[in-house]
């Protein structure tokens, strides 16, 4: 579908969206007294509203209550975790006793590691994206090394045919394929975060217990971002993280999936901690760790409240706008962006994008692959207004994210890019 490429029309797409009310419910950075177009949810999401009542809503129970607010209160502390589950099961497409929020991504993705990468001496590697965040990258390097092996033996890293930007998913599947028996753990991320693909998670999580290997998903950028089935693709775990797209405040807390199939396994090899003592004896206060059914098994400690508070705020928001009328408006709002983009350039080669050109392989990220212009072109929005995102060496990311973005932010995006490209072949 090809959209008017005017700002009457990006006007009255946003007069007919349904969830344009949304937008209010977020705080906007100022520029020159007026909001910016807010381009970076990808990094970290707009604050909502919301959260600051939520925040003093705790402050009030802490100061009424003291340590029995552990107990008392509408949300008492104790269970706290619990209030986010029923909403975090639907967000990713799990069953509740699958999910559990805890800790931070990088802690819970090791936590994991330490049950489901269980190496031996035939059948040790790991298969990852290549280009993979660098916290993911650091995370398979220790964890190898951590069991004795080589991270240049040991991990197999999957990159583009040479020429291309993105990985094509026969590429993934047949090194999979071709890894086989070698094959401990398949652990890819659900959206690279430098290109925007989204990778085909059913076909990986197929392939990687077809081969016999466990396999675990990073996503940090395709929670909140696009519609997740995790409990049908199988993978056996999963981690996210809630201060991108998900808006629950820089360094928010993670969310973690195990599949079913491991609720009851109390002898899979964990690091344990007291939250996820059962809950019917933990204050019994006895040796012998006995792990709580599902993924609450997985706990060590009890919730960080105050950010839990604002996690639970923004959730609700998701809960009342919905995962797939966030994807509906995302598809339109993304291909918007990209069309608008395109005529920017106008054939000047300012940049090209490398997120794939196919929806359904991508979320509310576009990746623009610049040259030495590149940083010109971003510092030029930045200074009009639009907060994007750069990563080095030459990438700029945009995400009109569904919630707070509209058509109009896209296309006065798109008016500045054209303005700055064509100075250029005035010059």
């Amino acid at each position: 579908m090809r959209y008017e490429n005017t700002l009457a029309a990006a006007r009255s797409l946003d007069t007919q969206d349904s969830l344009r009310h949304f937008q209010e419910q977020f705080i906007f950075p100022k520029h020159h007294g007026e909001n910016v177009r807010y381009l970076c949810g990808n990094s970290l999401g707009l604050q909502p509203k919301s959260i600051r009542q939520a925040l003093l809503n705790e402050l009030d129970q802490w100061a009424e209550h003291g340590v029995e607010g552990h107990f008392r209160g509408e949300l008492p502390w104790m269970h706290y975790h619990k209030f986010l589950t029923a909403q975090t099961a639907r967000l990713v497409g799990a069953l509740p006793h699958e999910v559990v929020v805890m800790n931070t991504l990088t802690v819970n993705l090791h936590l994991m590691m330490a049950s489901f990468y269980r190496p031996t001496a035939s059948r040790f590697k790991i298969v990852m994206e290549a280009g993979a965040f660098p916290s993911d990258q650091y995370a398979m390097e220790s964890q190898v090394r951590w069991h004795g092996f080589d991270p240049e033996t040991a991990i197999v890293e999957v990159a583009p045919r040479a020429g291309e930007d993105t990985l094509r998913t026969e590429d993934i599947l047949q090194t999979i394929e071709d890894q086989g028996e070698m094959v401990a753990l398949v652990m890819f991320g659900g959206v690279n975060y430098y290109t925007g693909q989204y990778y085909d998670l059913a076909g990986i999580a197929a392939t990687g217990h077809r081969v016999g290997a466990k396999v675990g998903f990073d996503l940090a950028h395709a929670a909140g971002n696009l519609p997740l089935r995790l409990h049908d693709w199988g993978p056996d775990f999963a981690v996210w993280c809630s201060y991108k797209y998900m808006n629950s405040g820089p360094g928010g807390p993670s969310g973690a999936f195990v599949h079913e199939r491991h609720a009851s396994s109390p002898e899979l090899p964990r690091f344990a901690g007291w939250w996820g003592h059962d809950e019917a004896v933990r204050f019994k206060m006895k040796k012998g760790f006995q792990p709580m059914f599902g993924a609450e098994g997985w706990q060590l400690s009890n919730a960080q409240i105050f950010s839990f508070a604002a996690h639970k705020a923004s959730l609700d928001i998701f809960d009342a706008a919905g995962i797939e009328n966030l994807r509906a408006k995302s598809l339109k709002l993304t291909a918007f962006l990209e069309q608008v983009l395109k005529e920017a350039d106008g054939g000047r080669n300012l940049f090209r994008i490398i997120t794939p050109g196919d929806p359904a392989q991508r979320g509310c990220q576009l990746s623009l692959l610049t040259d030495d212009r590149g940083k010109a072109l971003f510092d030029y929005l930045a200074a009009n207004g639009v907060i994007a995102d750069w990563r080095e060496p030459n990438v700029i990311r945009f995400a009109p994210v569904p919630l707070y973005n509209s058509f109009e932010d896209v296309w006065q995006t798109g008016h500045l890019v054209a303005s700055f490209s064509l100075s250029f072949s005035i010059l």
